[in-house]
């Protein structure tokens, strides 16, 4: 059987590695933390409005993962991986960037990694976006792909350490290491992967406790700018 490897999804973002069927396990029984079938006793399987802290993920966005993914059913996050510690890590002004989640099919399905950044800006966006995006009415700035979605917004608040300023955050949701061009419709794919995004964004910016949300949407505009 192959062997099937979890990055920070289980036990707070260390590496799982799970062989299955594995004749050691059969002759030597369960390893410490382990169940009988190899994998650590705290490995959860859940839905997708209970990833992330559990207020990130909406109804429409977990709808949304299931449209990206196949899949309703997702590996627990690990513990670090939750909206209020991003948004602790963007308040403490010593980072300008970071990891807010990653979203993991469950062990033993067909291996898909999505992973959801936050990163500050130095101004509100400018430029055109690359044709593959579609961009949308959300934010400063949403622009979608059929693969990933990026929004952008900004925020005045007092937990930022500007608070009389404007902070800018962008919030990207990726699919990561895929091989290969994304296969389906593409409209739904790039609707989806935006409905994601506002939903991390928004739950963000009410994390922050920004002026008007960023001035976000309390759903998700899929009206093409």
């Amino acid at each position: 059987m192959r062997t099937v490897i979890r990055r920070g999804s289980v036990r707070g973002g260390l590496l799982a590695a799970v062989v299955a069927g594995s004749l050691l396990l059969g002759a030597t029984g369960c390893g410490e933390g382990e169940d009988k079938d190899g994998l650590p006793k705290d490995y959860k399987v859940v839905g997708g409005t209970q990833l992330c802290g559990s207020d990130a993920v909406s109804a429409d966005a977990a709808k949304a993962l299931k449209v990206i993914t196949g899949s309703s059913r997702f590996e627990a996050s690990g513990k670090e991986y939750t909206v209020a510690q991003a948004a602790a890590n963007l308040g403490e002004g010593f980072l300008d960037h970071g990891d807010l989640c990653r979203v993991y099919m469950p062990i033993g399905t067909p291996y898909f990694q999505l992973r959801i950044t936050w990163k500050l800006e130095a101004g509100a966006p400018t430029g055109t976006p690359a044709p593959k995006f579609t961009a949308l009415k959300m934010g400063e700035r949403t622009v979608a792909a059929a693969d990933k979605a990026y929004v952008f917004f900004a925020c005045r608040s007092g937990k930022l350490p500007d608070p009389s300023g404007v902070t800018h955050i962008v919030i990207g949701v990726e699919r990561w290491g895929m091989p290969k061009p994304p296969e389906g419709d593409i409209k739904a794919l790039k609707n989806a992967y935006a409905t994601v995004a506002h939903s991390f964004s928004l739950a963000m910016a009410k994390e922050l406790r920004c002026e008007k949300n960023g001035g976000l949407p309390a759903k998700p505009v899929l009206i093409p700018a």
